[in-house]
């Protein structure tokens, strides 16, 4: 069985490498105040309050001291003491990072521990040459490795803000990411994978070929789409709708905003209130929100005319856009935004029905992730934790549901694990877990079976007994959303996106203005008999630069056009991947692109 993280030798260590830089600080920095440290996934970070702002280019002198720290083979030792006891630890201005003046926040995690629960703080020292004692205290419950010298590949990575406990009303603090592994080697090589994400970061290169903008005026989170973004996402709605076409869904829109009333029976306002935009009241004192999900909407077309055993199931689909309030520091660029567009349906049926529409959605989702090359996945079911109060519905109704989905993955062979705690608030899920290009997991197609909206809304169609029965619901999205879909995608090609998807496919390049008016013709050519998005690149530039340019935007074919292209009928063939191609006829380029 897989050793958990938590569990590790790496993790004790990181924890380590997170003390051993508050040290640092509290020697380089008098009058810092320190709050915590942790180990997350891939490092640690510690949450500081500087005296005057840190500036990334001093993380550099803080890594040196830690270094020197290291070497001095300070033992780590774990002391238990009273409260009262650590109150005057906490208040003792003769150790370093301690004392009235720094002691705020360390003063407010010791009244948060619980009564009865132990007090610890973990001890660094070292005596000198001299004879004279060294140490540097922190609360802290553990665990660490037992000496400095183990912490020897490490690096402090970056700085950004984080509000104190998490609390946008508290107190801004900086927090300094770093690293650490148990040999140079890994971290090393952690290093040149940061960097290559650098080079793949979606935030960067949307901006360098020309997908989205975020505005200050607009505000945060809310992406801008360019025109080449905005080609991008109508490729994808329209392999998307072409797809539900096919297999039977119905198209809806429905509005931005709505009723307070209708998210009061789903019951939205009290298990997601906090990512709700803040509601607004008419002159009729009617209170309307921003729309966080799609799903009351769809559930009001269902419930508008009466429904037969026979019309069920009931396919809605939307690319509907949906609000929700993500703190400033949780949002990156447009994989996690304020404002997005999900490709959400809602499917009605009869509870014989369901396995069968189940299996379908997830056929669905593997056919889009297939199409969009997303091919190492897993799944993983989400289901309520039976200690907490945040779920609705009956336990009958939560049984069957999770059942369904299990029986849905066992009839495709999909294996998967559980997850207590992960369902929505209303059901049971299935979440796609993606591993991109540079290993990471994303959560991507999300499927869930409710029971529980159905019978808020008194869902009902009249059966072959002539009775009222309840449907079912099932949620999906197999993009998740568009932003975040588009946000994975540029990463995970780089912005070099296969042919059918990129923006800009073909890139006409004439070389001399004499050749213009042909490439104009090629290109209106290519638009209309084959639908390929090409641009003509006019400019009077060289040759050279102009293919240095399309080759930075990432196009997939460049057609060069001269004298000789003009004489015998031809283009001059670039492709991205496989370099100069050279002369063909436009028939056989088409035949090339299109394999």
């Amino acid at each position: 069985m897989k050793e958990k993280y938590e569990d590790s030798y790496l993790y004790r260590l990181r924890h380590s490498a997170a003390h051993l830089m508050a040290q640092a600080v509290t020697e380089l920095y008098p009058g810092a105040k320190l709050s915590i440290g942790p180990p997350i996934e891939n490092g640690f970070y510690y949450d500081i309050d500087f005296p005057t702002p840190l500036k990334e280019e001093e993380l550099e002198s803080i890594e040196k001291r830690m270094k020197e720290l290291s070497k001095l083979d300070q033992r780590i030792e774990r002391t238990e003491v009273s409260r009262d006891q650590a109150k005057a630890l906490i208040l003792d201005a003769t150790i370093p990072g301690m004392g009235e003046d720094v002691a705020e926040y360390k003063l407010q995690l010791l009244d948060a521990i619980p009564e009865g629960e132990a007090i610890s703080f973990y001890n660094q020292q070292r005596t000198d040459r001299e004879g004279v004692q060294h140490r540097f205290l922190d609360l802290c419950r553990g665990p660490h490795v037992d000496s400095t010298k183990e912490i020897k590949a490490f690096k402090l990575t970056s700085l950004a803000g984080a509000y104190w406990r998490g609390n946008v009303k508290n107190k801004q603090l900086t927090r300094i990411y770093g690293t650490a592994f148990e040999t140079k080697e890994e971290l090393d090589a952690y290093l040149e994978h940061i960097e290559e994400a650098k080079r793949r970061d979606h935030r960067i290169l949307g901006r360098e070929l020309g997908l989205f903008m975020f505005s200050p005026r607009v505000g945060t989170g809310l992406p801008l789409w360019l025109p080449k973004g905005a080609q991008l996402r109508m490729t994808m709605v329209e392999f998307m709708n072409n797809e539900q076409m096919r297999r039977g869904y119905q198209p809806v829109v429905t509005p931005h905003l709505g009723n307070i009333k209708l998210f009061e029976v789903s019951g939205h306002v009290y298990n997601y209130r906090d990512k709700m935009f803040p509601f607004m009241e008419d002159e009729e004192k009617e209170t309307f929100i921003l729309k966080p999900m799609n799903c009351p909407f769809h559930i009001e077309i269902y419930r508008s005319q009466l429904r037969s055993y026979r019309d069920l199931p009931v396919r809605l689909a939307e690319m509907g856009t949906v609000y929700r309030y993500e703190q400033s520091g949780e949002v990156t660029g447009i994989l996690r935004a304020r404002g997005f567009t999900q490709d959400d349906a809602h499917v009605f049926v009869r509870p014989d029905q369901l396995l069968e529409e189940f299996t379908a959605v997830v056929d669905l989702i593997q056919a889009v992730l297939k199409k969009l090359g997303l091919t190492e996945y897993r799944a993983r079911v989400g289901i309520k934790d039976p200690a907490s109060d945040k779920y609705i519905g009956d336990d009958e109704n939560w049984r069957l549901a999770t059942e369904a989905i299990q029986n849905a993955c066992d009839a495709k062979g999909l294996e998967y694990e559980v997850s207590v705690g992960d369902a929505a608030f209303y059901g049971p899920k299935l979440d796609m877990i993606i591993k991109d290009a540079l290993g990471r997991d994303w959560q991507m197609g999300t499927v869930q079976v409710d029971y529980n909206l159905p019978e808020r809304f008194e869902l009902e169609y009249i059966g072959e007994d002539s009775k009222p029965h309840r449907p079912v619901m099932i949620h999906r999205a197999p993009f998740g959303s568009l932003e975040r879909m588009i946000g994975l995608l540029t990463e995970q090609y780089a912005g070099a996106f296969p042919f059918w998807l990129a923006p800009v496919q073909v890139a006409m390049l004439p070389i001399a203005d004499r050749h213009n008016e042909r490439a104009a013709e090629i290109a209106i050519e290519l638009r209309d008999k084959y639908g390929f998005r090409v641009e003509v690149d006019d400019r009077r530039e060289t040759l050279g630069k102009k293919i240095r340019e399309n080759q930075l935007q990432k196009v997939p074919f460049m057609l060069i056009l001269g004298d000789k292209d003009m004489e015998n009928g031809t283009v001059g063939v670039r492709c991205r991947e496989e370099g100069d191609l050279g002369p063909m006829s436009l028939e056989s380029f088409v035949e090339k692109a299109n394999r």
